[in-house]
């Protein structure tokens, strides 16, 4: 039984939830197939908004938010992470590179190397002379996955994944579907591993 992961690199979620599931696949025998999605255009397409627009007058919620980071980051110590500085960050061509690097069968090492960028190095990553730096450091092909990026293939690849997370009921990111099951946020992966050991028993 495997699983599908919706998420986009602007979410620091779902940067925690990606260094979570290798042990998950490791621990199932699942593997997880990441399926790009821009975060602003489910946003629109499910009525939803950002944390911080949707509680920005609520500021003991925030409050608790930063510190369930806090305590999240300590449980599973991912120490390398580092809110950016650069936040929020537009993401569309982030992500349409995403759909381009699947295209160009370099789709994990651009995955990797995108969430280290965001959430490690506090790159600014709607420039896009640091997007083709990151590239480059990398050893990805810049140049062609910059230049696919623009195909209209590739964004219709990109609204199609957005699309088909809305239609199996997603309105935020991180999300994971184990068969017809839906799950938000990284504070669901266990039951995620749950239902994946359930389907498979």
């Amino acid at each position: 039984m495997d699983a599908i992961f919706y998420f986009d690199f602007g979410s620091p979620n779902a940067y925690f939830a990606h260094r979570l599931i290798p042990g998950i696949e490791a621990r199932t025998g699942a593997r997880f197939r990441y399926v790009p999605v821009l975060l602003g255009g489910l946003f629109k397409l499910s009525g939803n908004l950002a944390p911080m627009v949707a509680f920005g007058n609520v500021p003991n919620k925030l409050a608790y938010e930063r510190r369930e980071i806090e305590r999240f980051i300590a449980k599973h110590q991912l120490s390398r992470f580092r809110m950016n500085s650069n936040f929020p960050v537009n993401t569309l061509v982030l992500m349409r590179g995403a759909v381009a690097a699947q295209a160009e069968d370099v789709f994990e090492p651009y995955v990797e190397a995108m969430f280290q960028a965001m959430w490690e190095q506090s790159c600014k990553l709607d420039d896009p002379a640091v997007v083709m730096q990151v590239l480059a450091e990398a050893g990805l092909p810049s140049e062609r996955l910059v230049a696919r990026a623009q195909e209209q293939d590739i964004k219709d690849g990109l609204t199609a994944g957005t699309q088909e997370a809305y239609v199996h009921g997603a309105f935020g990111i991180p999300s994971f579907l184990v068969g017809d099951e839906l799950f938000f946020g990284k504070d669901r992966l266990r039951d995620v591993e749950e239902e994946i050991f359930r389907r498979s028993a």
